[in-house]
């Protein structure tokens, strides 16, 4: 078996093994992943967090030994929670994370942390205490769509939720599909409380969009950018276009 991971901001996963092939999600920062095939520059994965698969440029990556990779897998590995993190690579190089964006081997004055021989350094102390969902989805706010995305430099519904739920503790799946099945039902929509998720359906009963419950019945998503919408039984309400833009299918409780 061969192992990655990303020392890089952010790397576009690809449908096809092409730079003009769509991009179906990204890979963070410190993320890794199992090398799954390999065709010419391009390499096949299984992103370890949430199983989702690929096309990248192998040219993006770092390679893991066996040793590197378990040892990066078993220990503590913390999120980024702010919107963006700068780092300095080996003292001399700067870079920015993206919330999401894992931090392996963080030291205990939490302020370096380090990928195999490479030492990074944090400019601001990692702050570990935990964040409700609200605050960090607000963060997000005016963030453009982008279909794959998953940073508020572009990112899509399901994206978002992921990234959110990831800073907070909970994994789930990359896609609404996915997503939905996790958690637990809410019968109706006044039963909801901030953080829940809800789900949206098209005219076939396909899943095709989520966002986070705020309370209030409002609702944050990611659709043309992200935004605070008004959500009921019926679904969104967009005042700017004086119309329901989702229709509800379910709101699930993800602990």
């Amino acid at each position: 078996m061969k192992y990655g991971i990303s020392e890089l901001s952010i790397i576009p996963v690809r449908k096809e093994p092409d730079n003009r092939s769509e991009m179906t999600t990204q890979l963070l920062f410190g993320e890794s992943f199992i090398i799954l095939e390999e065709e010419n520059t391009w390499i096949y994965i299984r992103i370890n967090n949430d199983d989702y698969e690929g096309w990248i440029d192998s040219q993006n990556i770092t390679r893991l030994t066996d040793k590197t990779f378990e040892n990066i897998i078993l220990n503590s590995n913390e999120v980024v929670k702010n919107i963006t993190e700068p780092i300095l690579i080996n003292k001399n190089e700067s870079l920015v994370l993206p919330m999401g964006s894992i931090l392996p081997n963080l030291t205990k004055n939490h302020d370096s942390f380090s990928i195999g021989k490479n030492q990074y350094q944090l400019l601001n102390k990692y702050n570990s205490e935990s964040f409700e969902i609200i605050k960090l989805a607000k963060l997000f706010l005016n963030a453009p769509y982008l279909w794959g995305g998953k940073s508020f430099f572009g990112i899509d519904c399901s994206g978002f939720v992921q990234v959110i739920c990831k800073a907070v503790g909970v994994q789930i799946p990359r896609d609404t599909s996915q997503q939905v099945q996790k958690g637990e039902n809410i019968s109706f929509s006044s039963e909801a409380q901030p953080g829940d998720l809800a789900f949206f359906d098209d005219e076939e009963g396909n899943i095709i969009h989520v966002g986070i419950i705020l309370g209030n019945n409002e609702i944050i998503h990611s659709s043309g950018k992200v935004r605070i919408d008004k959500i009921d039984q019926q679904g969104i309400f967009n005042f700017e276009l004086n119309k329901y833009t989702h229709k509800l299918r379910v709101i699930k409780r993800i602990k």
